[in-house]
């Protein structure tokens, strides 16, 4: 073998970012690997966010982002741009992380190049194709054409397993999105929102809100922005703090609701330095976001998922994570439940870490550099 390999990461939204970036600063201080960037863009100005927080300076940029595009012309977009970066740069791997869109896409045009693909946040399965949409797709695909499944769990790997994968391309690496979070709240970075920076220093009790799923677009959505407006009512001195998605279908299902309400904040997105130090404020979060039941559960958060079903169950089964669908009432009910029963609340508010111990980066590297020059794997993360 080479004694160094050429290894492209590529990447396109904020959750992306987030959970790579880690394993792009441990790439540049590698001596085996060489590391080159791109980005795809499909979140714009989320993701240059987050790589000015890590010091990551993209080699190149797809941007295939525009507003109100479909997936399929996005996916075109990954394809066409992707593949002269890869003829050009001719990469030994390409890691991709997660189920996105630029993540099936990107993972593709590489399997058509015979460059193998490695799959970080390998193995979550929510068991249902159509939810979340499209993301179980999207990594169901990538599976297929992984060479080395990068799982955040046990559970992940199992996943795997059950669908035929050769347990030999599969390592437990812990998830990346702790690394990230350790590294953020270390830094300590300002919030430069004065209502938010107000809100933290008196702790004042939080909700922290987030909602975007595509599959809850629509009529669940209303049903979210009513219920928040119910518990805004009923609970006067909590604030409930939304920083809400740019996408028009979101903001108008759910803003209307929240006019007029003193108690209610409304941001835009937050910056990610930012939202950490308001989730690790917040005193209950309710979410329909993948990467938040992950990151709430280490900062010993209640967790309530607007979701039917779960790709991340291992926090559901250490019991900070509560599946509550979007059914008006049992948000509202839930949420109640929280912030009156101290015994509710204590049952959840146990800061564990199922997800990972802040090393996955260093187990990623060490796996991509046994598969590309021959180097020693960590043992894996037990959860």
């Amino acid at each position: 073998m080479s004694t160094t390999a050429r290894v492209m990461t590529v990447y396109g939204t904020r959750p992306e970012a987030i959970k790579v970036a880690p394993i792009i600063r441990a790439l540049e201080d590698s001596p085996l690997l060489e590391s080159t960037t791109v980005v795809t863009g499909q979140h714009r100005e989320m993701l240059d966010q987050v790589n000015e927080i890590f010091g990551i300076v993209p080699d190149h940029d797809l941007d295939v982002f525009a507003h109100g595009q479909g997936l399929n012309t996005l996916m075109a977009k990954v394809f066409e741009r992707l593949d002269p970066v890869l003829e050009r740069e001719r990469p030994d791997a390409l890691i991709v992380q997660g189920d996105t869109s630029t993540v099936a896409g990107a993972s593709i045009a590489a399997f058509y190049r015979q460059i193998p693909v490695v799959h970080v946040e390998a193995g979550l399965r929510s068991g249902n194709i159509h939810s979340p949409f499209p993301e179980e797709a999207n990594r169901k695909l990538t599976s297929q054409v992984t060479t080395l499944h990068l799982a955040p769990t046990p559970t992940s790997k199992q996943n795997l397993l059950r669908e035929a994968i050769d347990e030999s391309t599969v390592v437990v690496t812990g998830n990346t999105v702790i690394d990230a979070l350790f590294h953020t709240v270390e830094q300590g970075l300002p919030i430069t929102d004065p209502r938010l920076a107000d809100l933290v220093a008196r702790e004042a009790p939080l909700l922290l809100v987030t909602s975007h799923r595509r599959e809850n677009w629509g009529g669940a959505m209303e049903g979210v922005g009513r219920a928040l407006r119910h518990l805004a009512e009923a609970f006067p001195d909590v604030t409930t703090v939304l920083p809400a998605h740019r996408n028009p279908i979101v903001r108008e299902a759910v803003l209307p609701h929240l006019e007029g309400l003193d108690n209610v904040v409304v941001t835009e997105p937050l910056a990610y330095g930012e939202f950490t130090r308001v989730m690790a404020a917040s005193t209950v979060v309710l979410t329909d976001s993948g990467g938040v039941q992950e990151e709430a559960p280490s900062l010993g958060k209640p967790v309530l998922v607007m979701r039917e079903n779960t790709e991340r169950p291992e926090a559901v089964d250490a019991g900070t994570v509560r599946l509550i669908g979007t059914d008006q009432q049992r948000i509202i009910d839930e949420v109640t439940s929280l912030f009156t029963n101290e015994a509710a609340y204590a049952e959840m508010a146990n800061a564990v870490n199922p997800y990972g111990d802040g090393r996955a980066a260093a187990r990623s590297i060490a796996a991509l550099e046994h598969l590309l020059v021959g180097g020693e794997r960590l043992p894996d993360f037990e959860g």
